[in-house]
């Protein structure tokens, strides 16, 4: 008999989001994701809920409502610049910039758009006022070890890695 996801369990699994209206996937993760069930709620709470009660091998798929979760869009979120007011390193669609505000508060902005005269960025969560699927993999499901029980989540090795090979992501 398999094991079947609770709290407690050590859980891999792979997923994949997909925009409901066009289809399109927004984002995808091959690698096995591992967490320990009710230790580390890494994924959106409904989708955790879906998960509960599931073995290994079955596969899920749970709509999400991004507005539910994240809110509505926030135009005021939105701001485009001129490309030479913007440091070179940000200059390329996908790059997250971390801003803070005059009360010190940060928040993570995408570069969404980049043309010869202009740069935009925008300040919302990437599936804010979109309905998602969520389609998910479950791998695998056992007993957490104490260790990945203190952590949330896998436990990784220790590995001997030179220095000079480690680069800022």
């Amino acid at each position: 008999m398999s094991e079947t996801i609770q709290d407690g369990k050590f859980v891999e699994l792979t997923y994949k989001v997909t925009d409901k209206k066009s289809g399109n996937v927004l984002t995808r993760v091959e690698f096995p994701l591992g967490y320990v069930h009710g230790h580390n709620e890494i994924l959106a709470p409904s989708v955790h809920k879906e998960l509960e009660g599931k073995s290994e091998g079955d596969v899920i798929e749970v709509p999400i409502d991004g507005n539910q979760i994240y809110g509505p869009r926030d135009e005021s979120l939105v701001f485009t610049d001129h490309i030479e007011s913007v440091p070179e390193e940000y200059r390329q669609v996908g790059t997250s910039i971390l801003m803070e505000n005059e009360k010190g508060q940060t928040r993570s902005f995408l570069v969404t758009r980049m043309d010869d005269e202009t740069l935009t960025v925008d300040g919302n969560n990437p599936l804010c006022g979109r309905e998602v699927v969520f389609a998910l993999e479950v791998l695998t499901v056992r007993d957490a070890t104490d260790e990945e029980t203190r952590t949330g989540g896998a436990v990784i090795a220790e590995a001997n890695i030179d220095p000079s090979l480690m680069r800022p992501i």
